[in-house]
């Protein structure tokens, strides 16, 4: 990096050197820095329900076997052998009591535990040549779990995840803890965009900005009511720890009216109330905010919206739940996935209409996916030519000149963290300034495994 201080220092202030959405170098940086440090989402606890099924997920180039083991905990072990490097798991998904190597045979059991080796005595010359007791694939270095959601952090020395989400886990409650039998999560769909990662979750953060301008054609053809200008900028931005997001200004109504407008059945809103707190109930019932698309750091998203999903003139909308991950394949590239999320104990036609809903939206196919990632791919494409080193991309709205607010923060506002109601950059701003943080501190380097010495 020509002068990686200015960079940071611009971006600080809200003047984003443009080439960082596409620069090999600070994408190095942002590999160790960045993704060797922070907590990210791999897998959900609803994926590997019983002892023995796993998924294979990946945080960069590291693949990881999450899996249940017949003791019923998770775990997420290094997806490589401990003999010559190869993949234990080739498969995406399923139910193993073992993993074998395909190279030369060793094989784990689904807690990690080296097993067995073709040829011990005879190759090795037994425990003497190569002692197998307490041989296990490497695990993540940190691992945890908050409502059902699995986290891994490549840092061993990482804070504990509750920590690290801070006052985020307030909002992160309304997308993953409607009752107390949690949520289900279907997927993910995957797909690859030639953007970079860092632009999906400054959207997701906090841009309702760009929602009645890139999304028109979501109104003017009756699927979506909330995207225009006039509720756009009603709703709320919030910042709180380590996340924030976006809100809708609902209209008038106590917490089971305002659920309903959104789509709940009677019964989910009535385990709702029973979940939820009574602040996370009054951001509903008398600030009248419902949460939408947010950001976790650095690259988990969540959404939240309420379309229509019957045919011809019937208001009626239904609600879902979508996370995804900005999963980096290189500067200029993104690996996306998309997990389907609801509510476990929701009725079945619930489910059956919510996931429709999904699809519809923000599913591989869905229209809000397609009118966002025209917008990406140009960013990213633009940002590797020469011309984009010369250029700072204004990131201020929401500030005046003296980097005081255009509107003071909501002096009255349920949920913890800071919120300004209308269109602001906030959000953006905020993630930008923890990705500076990360990219300014070297990482320390994790002691080496030695594994087998007799």
């Amino acid at each position: 990096m020509t002068d990686q201080s200015q960079v940071l220092a611009d971006v600080r202030r809200g003047m984003i050197p443009a080439h960082i959405y596409h620069d090999e170098e600070i994408f190095r940086l942002e590999r160790e820095r960045v993704f060797g440090r922070s907590w990210m989402f791999l897998a959900h606890e609803s994926e590997v329900p019983h002892p023995g099924d796993y998924v294979v997920r990946r945080v960069l180039d590291d693949s990881f076997i999450v899996a249940r083991g017949e003791d019923g905990t998770v775990r997420a072990m290094f997806n490589m052998c401990l003999h010559r490097g190869m993949q234990v798991c080739r498969a995406e998904l399923g139910n193993a009591s073992h993993f074998r190597c395909p190279y030369h045979g060793w094989s784990y059991r689904n807690d990690g535990r080296l097993i067995g080796l073709p040829f011990h005595r005879e190759a090795y010359g037994g425990e003497a040549g190569f002692r197998r007791a307490d041989q296990a694939l490497l695990p993540a270095p940190a691992l945890d779990s908050y409502r059902g959601l699995i986290f891994i952090s490549l840092d061993p020395d990482a804070p504990p995840l509750l920590d690290y989400l801070g006052d985020f886990a307030f909002y992160l409650d309304f997308y993953a803890n409607q009752s107390p039998g949690g949520i289900e999560l279907a997927g993910p769909q995957r797909w690859r965009i030639k953007a970079n990662w860092k632009i999906g979750a400054e959207n997701f953060a906090g841009d309702s900005y760009h929602t009645p301008q890139t999304h028109s054609s979501v109104v003017e053809i009756g699927l979506f009511r909330e995207p225009k200008a006039s509720k756009r900028k009603e709703g709320a931005l919030y910042w709180a720890g380590r996340g924030g997001g976006t809100t809708y200004k609902l209209p008038p109504g106590g917490f089971a009216e305002r659920m309903r407008y959104v789509g709940y059945p009677d019964e989910m809103i009535t385990r709702a109330r029973e979940t939820w707190t009574d602040a996370q109930q009054r951001m509903i019932a008398e600030d009248g905010f419902m949460i939408s698309a947010a950001s976790l750091f650095p690259n988990l998203s969540l959404v939240h919206n309420w379309p229509k999903v019957a045919d011809g003139s019937d208001d009626e909308v239904l609600p879902f739940i979508s996370l995804r991950q900005w999963q980096p394949v290189g500067a200029g590239e993104t690996e996306v996935l998309s997990w389907f999320a609801v509510d476990a104990g929701a009725p079945e036609e619930f489910k059956r209409l919510s996931y429709k809903a999904y699809l519809m939206c923000f599913g591989s196919t869905g229209m809000f996916e397609q009118d966002d990632v025209e917008n990406w791919v140009s960013i990213t494409s633009t940002a590797a030519g020469s011309m984009a080193r010369r250029l700072l991309l204004n990131s201020r709205m929401g500030l005046l000149h003296d980097d005081k607010p255009v509107t003071p923060p909501l002096a009255h506002f349920s949920g913890p963290g800071t919120a300004y109601v209308g269109y602001g950059e906030y959000n953006q701003r905020a993630l930008l300034r923890l990705w500076a943080d990360c990219l300014e501190r070297p990482l320390n380097r994790a002691a080496r495994v030695e594994l087998g010495s007799s």
